[in-house]
């Protein structure tokens, strides 16, 4: 025999086996399968922003399990079950929506009523995989609210529960005061850990400090953050005092630039407690709204440099159909008012992850969940309105292509994860078109 046969005779069945080998072990349940078999959905050639991560660059991102399995500058997605290509979009964490309401229903206000939305109706087509529940039930409507809403949403939804035990059921309710008992609100929360996410006070307008006391009161004795709509602007609640001496760090005042509770005082400057509350460590969130977010307020606040903390919607049946709109009209706007890009998304995924104490969202990283928003930035001149009808107008403006909430595209503006559509060739000819 030939040297050359000899040599051959050896090396192939081990080239064989090898290839068997691979082969097996991607079918084999516990084998290692090759990184190009290994995605259910990898998005390509996107420029990621993910503040968490402190990337901000063209990747790609894959999915696996309904995790973020990898990302990239470049994955082998020959294999994925679907693929996604992102060239010239901008991909992003899921957002995070920290204000809204989300308890529809029969009633009257925002508990089990007519002013909240049901959350996937408007969340996915604005890029908002969570939504967090701004205090629309209490402990005696929480459990309705998440059989109703959280149990039923694909959307993750999670509650600041509103230290009034109704919730937000209107005017008397919430100027009760013998409804205000922090404990039964420390408990529910400490019922449920990771969904309730928070202590709410709202629309308070009584002289005294009661609703911001025991929602501090509660928010300690669950180990959570408080909320605050400071409600009606009373003399005897200075904002200031709220600010500096009531709110603990990690708190969060919201309605940030409403002007509504001395938010900006008669100089024209920014009210020096903002700053002070700033440097204490409370957080400022936007909670726009049908009637919380003015120019006036806001174009001289940004002059002075106090950016939101967070940006969110305080999304209702009003709000949505104004000025407000949605989480990426909000975010388009901040844009146009001076903040980069990667501010916004921070201000939208990462900064509210961590004021819930959800590190988990709010970020690409490898093993979080598989929750993504791609968008394409327009450029054009576009209008943005504020709560009291004013117009400004700006130059780029986000419009979301695609959203993925735990592994699962669901929301597709342009069919960009579907199959192309082409004709069946043995449905052209014969009787299939007779007719």
């Amino acid at each position: 025999m030939h040297a050359r046969d000899r040599f051959r005779r050896r090396i192939v069945p081990a080239a064989l086996t090898l290839t068997l080998g691979a082969a097996l072990g991607a079918l084999v349940p516990g084998g290692a399968p090759s990184a190009a078999e290994a995605y259910d959905l990898v998005i390509q050639r996107g420029h990621v922003v993910d503040p968490k991560n402190r990337l901000d660059a063209v990747r790609d991102v894959a999915v696996q399990d309904r995790k973020i399995a990898k990302v990239a500058r470049r994955i082998d997605a020959t294999a994925a079950k679907k693929t996604v290509d992102a060239s010239g979009k901008y991909v992003t964490p899921g957002l995070i929506d920290l204000h809204a309401h989300l308890f529809p229903g029969p009633e009257d206000a925002y508990r089990n009523g007519w002013a909240g939305v049901a959350p996937d109706g408007f969340t996915f087509r604005a890029g908002v995989t969570t939504a967090v529940d701004a205090g629309s039930s209490g402990a005696t409507s929480f459990e309705l609210f998440k059989k109703n809403v959280i149990d039923r949403s694909q959307t993750r939804v999670l509650a600041f529960l509103n230290v009034v035990g109704e919730g937000m059921a209107g005017g008397k309710y919430e100027q009760n005061v013998k409804d205000m008992d922090p404990g039964p609100a420390a408990a529910k929360a400490r019922q449920h850990p990771g969904t309730i996410i928070g202590i709410k006070t709202a629309h308070f307008e009584g002289p005294e400090w009661t609703a911001v006391e025991n929602s501090v009161k509660a928010g300690e004795a669950a180990g959570v953050p408080v909320m605050v709509d400071f409600g009606a602007n009373r003399p005897e609640r200075p904002l200031e005092t709220l600010l500096t001496e009531k709110l603990r760090p990690g708190d969060i005042y919201s309605h940030a630039y409403s002007g509504l509770r001395g938010e900006l005082g008669p100089d024209g400057r920014l009210n020096p407690g903002m700053k002070k509350g700033r440097d204490r460590g409370v957080l400022f969130d936007v909670g726009h709204g049908g009637g919380s977010f003015a120019y006036d307020v806001a174009v001289p606040a940004m002059k002075e440099g106090f950016t939101p903390d967070v940006i969110s919607t305080d999304l209702h049946i009003t709000s949505m159909n104004a000025g407000m709109k949605d989480q990426s009209n909000i975010m388009s706007k901040f844009m146009a008012l001076g903040m980069p890009l990667k501010d916004v998304v921070n201000a939208s995924t990462w900064v509210p992850a961590k004021a819930i104490q959800r590190p988990d969202l709010g970020n690409l990283s490898v093993g979080a969940p598989a929750d993504v928003a791609v968008f394409t930035l327009d450029k054009g001149t576009f209008g943005f309105v504020d709560s009291f009808g004013y117009r400004i107008d700006g130059k780029r403006k986000l419009s979301t292509e695609l959203t993925v909430r735990a592994g699962k595209v669901v929301w597709d503006l342009n069919g960009k994860a579907a199959q192309k559509w082409t004709p069946d060739p043995s449905r052209l000819t014969g009787g299939a078109h007779a007719h």
